[in-house]
C-alpha cells in the first residue's frame, strides 16, 4: 500500500514538474484543482488530467484559447477521461465533476459531437471486458444526457481491454486502464 502511494506521489510530482508558465504577460494561467478522494491512482490521474473549466483568461476576463488549436485539445482542457473502480461502471463523484465540465463545454459548443470510448484493464475475458466497457461508456452518455446534452450528439464504443493507455500488470496500471475517454467526433 505504501509503495502504491509513493508511486502515485511520484507520478503526481512528475506531471506537476511538466507544467510550464505562460510567456504572455497579459495572460493568467488557470490552476488545476482536484480532490484526493476516490480510488487511489485513478483519482490522482483523473485530477491531473482534468483542469479548471475556465481555462486561460486574458486580463480583461474574456476567454482565450492561447495555444489550444483543436476541439480535442479544448475537450482535454476540461477533462476528457474519467476513471472507474474495479469491475464497476458506476460514476464516482470525481468522474461526475469531470462530466459536469464536459456538459458545460458541450452546451457552449453545440456543433460538437462526442464519441465516448469504454475501456477496461487486462483482467477478465475479452467478451466480458467488451460488455463492461460498453456499460462504462453508456454510463457516461447517460450522465451527459441527464445534464441536458442531446443524445443524438453522443455515440459510444467499447474497446474492452484491447487499447490500454498504460502497459503493465499492477494495480496502478489497472486503475489507469479502467476508464472512459471522450473525444470529438470528426
Amino acid at each position: 500500500m505504501i509503495k502504491r502511494l509513493l508511486t502515485i506521489c511520484a507520478a503526481t510530482f512528475l506531471l506537476a514538474a511538466c507544467e510550464t508558465a505562460s510567456t504572455d504577460s497579459n495572460e493568467v494561467v488557470g490552476s488545476s484543482s482536484g480532490s484526493s478522494s476516490g480510488s487511489g491512482a485513478a483519482a490522482s490521474a483523473s485530477s491531473n488530467t482534468s483542469s479548471d473549466a475556465g481555462g486561460t483568461t486574458s486580463a480583461g476576463g474574456a476567454s482565450s484559447i492561447g495555444s489550444i488549436r483543436t476541439p480535442d485539445e479544448l475537450l482535454a482542457k476540461v477533462g476528457s477521461t474519467v476513471y472507474f473502480d474495479y469491475d464497476q461502471s458506476s460514476l464516482t463523484s470525481e468522474a461526475q465533476a469531470t462530466l459536469d465540465r464536459q456538459a458545460a463545454f458541450l452546451k457552449a459548443s453545440p456543433s460538437f459531437r462526442l464519441v465516448i470510448e469504454g475501456h477496461c484493464d487486462e483482467r477478465g475475458t475479452r467478451e466480458y471486458n467488451l460488455a463492461l466497457g460498453d456499460r462504462r461508456a453508456s454510463a457516461v452518455r447517460d450522465y451527459l444526457v441527464a445534464k441536458g446534452i442531446n443524445a443524438s450528439r453522443l455515440s459510444t464504443i467499447s474497446y474492452g481491454k484491447e487499447r490500454p493507455s498504460v502497459g503493465g500488470s499492477n494495480d496502478t496500471s489497472y486503475a489507469l486502464n479502467r476508464r472512459s475517454v471522450s473525444r470529438i467526433d470528426s
